[in-house]
């Protein structure tokens, strides 16, 4: 085993897909319970407080199985027409 060489770990990530299924899931979620959905889940996203998203639908885990920082750079690109 060589000591000096740096191992790579990459963990899987949801795919597209997923994270924008999840997103409107959870999105739909809070409309449902009266909240304003933009507001909470930007609260989410910039204090990674889960408290901001409502636990009805499971929504609070859900979206806590996307990386924030993962959600945010999604966003960003797909702001600035990188994504579709």
């Amino acid at each position: 085993m060589d000591l000096d060489k740096t191992m790579f770990f990459k963990m899987e990530k949801n795919n597209e897909l997923d994270s924008k299924k999840i997103l409107k899931e959870v999105y739909d979620s809070l409309v449902e319970k009266g909240y304003n959905p933009i507001n909470q889940i930007v609260g989410y996203i910039l204090s990674g407080d889960p408290t901001y998203i409502t636990s009805h639908n499971d929504a609070r885990t859900k979206i806590r199985s996307i990386e924030r920082d993962e959600l945010l750079e999604k966003l960003v690109k797909n702001y600035i027409g990188l994504e579709s």
